[in-house]
């Protein structure tokens, strides 16, 4: 098992691998840095420094003085007051994600929580055992890290080995004992922008593999409908200055390369419809788009994003009441790469009608094995456009909706969080259109009227998408065909 070591901010690659199951370890300056904040808070209960959520309130109670004798109340009782979550948990791979990007926090030596908070959450790391994170209540952030709080004190629910449990019960399995809270440790617990960090590493991830699989997808279909490869030639992409675009282009050309389909289509007709034609350049604004959002990541995860932030020495304490837990940055991020793959999923439910229309592709009807006693991937292309549909609906951008909570108090909301959930859910839909994509491609490939060879390349995924399912009669319900090629292309790396 791949083992991280955080010396170091993580990057938004390492917190992927550690959703997916990587360990994380402390160096020991990292250790070291979590000990030197602890001693700063504690010389802020010690002096009486006012310090936001040490010895106040919180929200619109910031003003209300909490002394000594009720510091560890208010720390076990912002966790309570704050698990307000509903809806279905997160998975494994998301909350895992969180709690890295939490730990990733601490380990700038600003939070001031003890040591044993954060070996309390590597400990759930380690033992894979995962706290019940409901996915919605949240418009920043707070709620996902209350509910994986509440397993640390022995509250709430955890999963350990597909068991639910109780969070003391999960916390005796792994030889842990429920934490009491000190000073600031409730509202550094809720606070910070570890949940949008976490799942915005994953979104990423998961984009980077569909944008290969859309290169994929795109040359299946661009070889069966015949189109003109000079649109992908090295020169005059070249025109275009962008990465993106060249990197796309020299991997079309790379997948159709040798194809007798396409070298006997050349000079066919002038130019090609653009879900065909600009394929390059929608794809590779994408991958551009998509490396700028991950130094965005990775900056957030270099960030302190604790409210507040504590400096200085235990002799010469200071704390500092910022913003920096609103994460606009990531949010903005978030609603960008939710907008960058519903592009490269509408462009290939274009690609998906020209492959079942008759009229443009030179192809039975709706890809059909029988016209007329069969449909073949006629609802299929239905789905795609309603899944196209929703996209659109989700990739309105979060960062826009405002709102106000906590009595004036916190009176802009940046809805980092819910951008990069439904981030996440875009990419679900685009999973499936790129999964029928593939699927069309091959039925397609089955279905030429000629015998020309296929480029090895794209006979390469052909093969594969074969060894999974076979050629469709209306013998089956689709919707398992669709399944088992939305397994393939999440389970399988294109690159």
């Amino acid at each position: 098992m791949t083992s991280i070591t955080l010396d170091r901010p993580l990057t938004w690659q390492q917190v992927a691998a550690i959703g997916g199951g990587a360990e994380l370890h402390l160096s020991p300056a990292a250790w070291q840095r979590i000990g030197d904040a602890r001693s700063i808070v504690d010389a802020i209960v010690e002096k009486r420094i006012r310090a936001y959520g040490v010895n106040t309130g919180v929200g619109g109670l910031a003003n209300v003085i909490v002394d000594g004798p009720k510091q560890r109340a208010l720390s076990r009782n912002i966790v309570m007051s704050h698990s307000v979550g509903v809806g279905a948990a997160l998975g494994k791979t998301e909350t895992r994600a969180i709690v890295a990007a939490a730990v990733n926090n601490y380990a700038h030596g600003r939070s001031g929580v003890r040591p044993v908070v954060a070996e309390q959450l590597l400990a759930l790391l380690t033992h894979d055992c995962i706290p019940e994170v409901p996915a919605l209540g949240s418009v920043g952030y707070l709620s996902h890290m209350a509910h994986i709080a509440l397993v640390l004190i022995g509250e709430g629910f955890a999963t350990l080995q597909d068991e639910r449990l109780s969070g003391g019960a999960a916390l005796a399995r792994i030889g842990r004992e429920p934490l009491v809270l000190e000073a600031k440790e409730g509202l550094s617990l809720v606070n910070g922008s570890p949940c949008v960090t976490g799942l915005a590493a994953l979104a990423l991830a998961r984009a980077g593999n569909l944008v290969e699989w859309a290169d994929v997808t795109a040359a299946m279909s661009f070889e069966n409908l015949r189109g003109q490869l000079a649109a992908f030639d090295p020169i005059s992409l070249a025109l275009r200055v962008s990465d993106g675009t060249q990197e796309t282009g020299q991997r079309l050309r790379a997948l159709l390369n040798g194809s007798a389909i396409v070298e006997a289509s050349a000079g066919r007709q002038t130019q090609d419809p653009l879900s065909l034609r600009a394929v390059p350049h929608v794809h590779g604004a994408v991958r551009d788009a998509l490396l700028t959002i991950g130094a965005t990541i990775d900056r957030e995860l270099a960030s302190v994003t604790d409210n507040p932030a504590v400096m200085g020495t235990s002799e010469a304490p200071q704390v500092y009441s910022e913003a920096h837990a609103v994460a606009p940055h990531i949010g903005l991020a978030m609603d960008t790469l939710g907008i960058a793959v519903a592009e490269v999923a509408a462009m290939a439910e274009r690609r998906i009608d020209r492959l079942l229309n008759p009229m443009v592709s030179g192809l039975p009807p709706f890809l059909a094995t029988d016209t007329g006693a069969t449909s073949g991937f006629m609802i299929a292309q239905y789905t795609a456009a309603s899944l196209v549909a929703l996209n659109r609906r989700l990739a309105s951008p979060a960062s826009l909706d405002g709102g106000i909570t906590s009595a004036l108090q916190e009176d802009h909301l940046s809805h980092a969080t819910p951008a990069a959930l439904k981030a996440h859910d875009i990419l679900d839909n685009v999973e499936n259109i790129l999964a029928i994509e593939l699927l069309a491609g091959a039925q397609a490939y089955d279905l030429q009227q000629n015998d020309l060879a296929r480029a090895p390349g794209t006979d390469s995924y052909y093969r594969m998408v074969r060894d999974v399912v076979s050629l469709y009669r209306d013998d089956r319900p689709l919707a398992s065909d669709i399944a088992a090629a939305r397994r393939l292309l999440t389970l399988l790396s294109a690159a």
